[in-house]
């Protein structure tokens, strides 16, 4: 299963939840990979820690080759590095992709991650893509490239308008390149359940149709310590609530559309 997390909205929790979902497949014996298409790294920065800032080979690399035709190519496991967690491994990051993009988006190498997902589908069982907070080339060559997308969503009011335009574009790509992607759900997160507006607004989601998950994943400063530790939730603290909810959505996901 090939897993694309998106929104468009910055700040909603893509990293996170990109990076605590594949602790859980590894972590369950799975081959796990995390592609992290973000030029910000911050998927590379929470599973890597500092060795995430001095590595051989990134994504840029693997996109540059795309775009420099050489008789020999790297393969695509070149460009994959070693979680320090069991079954857990990174596609990295690099402010680099930021500059690469527009060389990439006029050579149409729109395809070239599918390829390579292609080429490494008997190593990994499931496979993890963390995107940037836009609807660009990387986007869109993950959307491309993947079974399923999950949409995190914050609670907030703006990003609830802003969710039907993001269906309509993943629609749009369903459509046009790549027609076997389903969108799993939407993934509340940063969820308070004692405060009146982030009820209402999930309630208005579930009314209007949309496919919302459970569970929803509880705001808790806990995270932040994740992050600062680079160790997921799984890893932290296995009992705490937060990652509790992980495992169950995780599951959750796995029971109805496959690790």
């Amino acid at each position: 299963m090939r897993r694309v997390v998106f929104n468009q909205k910055g700040g909603v929790g893509k990293s996170t939840i990109t990076c605590n979902l594949a602790a859980i497949s590894a972590n369950q014996g799975l081959r796990t990979l995390v592609i992290d298409l973000d030029p910000q790294g911050n998927s590379t920065q929470y599973l890597l820690g500092a060795d995430g800032d001095a590595l051989e080979y990134t994504l840029a690399d693997f996109f540059d080759q795309t775009l420099n035709f050489k008789l020999n190519p790297k393969a695509t496991g070149d460009f994959i590095v070693a979680s320090p967690f069991d079954h857990l491994h990174v596609m990295p990051s690099h402010p680099q992709l930021e500059e690469l993009q527009s060389k990439l988006e006029s050579r149409y190498k729109i395809y070239k991650l599918r390829d390579a997902l292609d080429e490494l589908a008997q190593d990994y069982d499931c496979v993890y893509i963390d995107t940037p907070p836009a609807l660009n080339f990387y986007t869109r060559s993950a959307l491309i490239a993947a079974n399923a997308c999950l949409i995190p969503f914050d609670c907030d009011d703006f990003s609830r308008r802003a969710l039907y335009s993001l269906l309509e574009n993943v629609e749009e790509i369903k459509v046009d390149h790549n027609r076997d992607l389903v969108v799993e759900g939407i993934v509340v997160n940063q969820f308070q359940a004692r405060a009146s507006l982030p009820q209402k607004v999930v309630q208005e989601l579930i009314d209007e149709g949309l496919p919302v998950l459970q569970p929803y994943l509880s705001a808790s400063v806990k995270i932040k310590e994740s992050h600062e530790q680079a160790r997921p939730m799984i890893h932290l603290d296995s009992k705490h609530k937060l990652a509790q909810e992980f495992i169950s959505l995780h599951d959750n996901l796995a029971r109805k559309y496959g690790a």
